[in-house]
């Protein structure tokens, strides 16, 4: 079922001419004029995004079914970035169009070790890509801009506030992630926009600890864009990172009171076959001492390609013991729709 976002007139225009300002103000007036129509563009190329996932997905117990976000439209042919989570197992994708108004799409690319997702409308959109720019620059207090289409505000002037490592529960890393403050609702697949009006980010998650110490303050981590472009002609061919072959062993961990520890294990997943389980203690990996996530994930990495055994010591009520993990493939461990285009452009690989 189709359905058509309308935003009011006056929030429209209020909308539009904030980001005059902000994108346009540290150039001259007549490259302002020139660039006049680059707002628009900027404006259009973030839409609405909604997908639908099968009950029994991997993922539907820990990200629902029903996932609503934002897309960023990247090329003049509907090709859109977003964070993964928000299409990952997805049976359905909607996407709006520069009128607003829900238009299919299928998934197209899908990174693990970034967080990006593409996907494609199977219709013309009728709006321009947004141009790529330089993330590796951004610093702290750097002015930034929130774009959204999806929750209850649509924009937001921020500040990079940190640029530091992120690890994730979800057995990810990234190295300098972006972190900006004050906290934005609508963050999920949100466009970071420098003030040259180029992507620099795509919003993933609102974090207590932006800034960092004895007073955190919340915000928001985006994914840097430049770790898109040294798989972005794989991800539109395979579907995938084809360099990629890190091992996976399908564990959820937190820090507490300084130690390591698994509170779930994936379902069928290399680490629940080898017997690993929640509240295990993680002290060593290939008996090298580790301490936190980040620490535990790069011991993991250097045990080898994807299918390498990994031993894990853990401390559990019986006390210490190692257990051999057998790595697998975290691609193969999602339940990929079949007959799908995403299903064969991973078989290609």
């Amino acid at each position: 079922m189709n359905r058509t976002i309308q935003l009011p007139t006056t929030f429209r225009f209020a909308r539009k001419i904030l980001i005059i300002l902000f994108v346009l103000l540290p150039f001259s007036v007549s490259v302002a004029q020139e660039s006049s129509d680059k707002v628009e563009e900027t404006l259009n190329a973030v839409v609405g995004l909604r997908a639908e996932v099968p009950d029994d997905a991997r993922t539907a117990f820990s990200l629902g079914t029903m996932r609503e976000g934002n897309g960023i439209v990247i090329d003049d042919d509907g090709l859109i970035l977003t964070i993964g989570y928000l299409i990952m197992e997805a049976s359905d994708i909607q996407v709006t169009d520069s009128q607003g108004q829900f238009v299919p799409a299928e998934m197209m690319a899908y990174d693990y070790n970034s967080g990006f997702g593409m996907v494609r409308s199977k219709q013309p959109l009728g709006i321009k890509g947004i141009p790529l720019g330089d993330s590796s620059v951004l610093s702290p207090g750097d002015p930034t801009l929130i774009l959204s289409n999806y929750g209850p505000d649509f924009m937001q002037v921020a500040q990079v506030v940190d640029r530091r490592e992120f690890p994730g529960y979800w057995e990810y890393l990234l190295d300098r992630a972006i972190f900006t403050a004050p906290p934005f609702s609508g963050f999920g697949g949100a466009a970071l926009i420098n003030t040259q009006g180029e992507l620099v980010g795509v919003g993933s998650l609102i974090v207590h600890d932006a800034v960092t110490g004895e007073r955190p303050t919340p915000g928001n981590m985006f994914v840097p864009i430049n770790l898109l472009k040294p798989i972005y002609d794989d991800l539109l061919q395979y579907g995938r990172d084809t360099t990629d072959s890190r091992p996976w062993l399908g564990v959820y961990t937190a820090v507490d009171r300084g130690h390591l520890f698994i509170y779930r294990v994936a379902p069928d997943g290399p680490a629940e076959t080898a017997g690993l389980r929640p509240n295990d203690i993680i002290v060593a990996v290939n008996g090298n001492s580790v301490s936190d996530m980040a620490e535990f994930l790069r011991e993991v990495w250097a045990s080898g390609p994807t299918g390498v055994d990994v031993r894990i010591s853990v401390l559990r009520a019986g006390g210490l013991t190692e257990i051999v993990v057998k790595s697998g493939d975290r691609y193969n461990w999602l339940k990929i729709l079949p007959g799908s285009k995403y299903s064969a452009m991973l078989q290609l690989h």
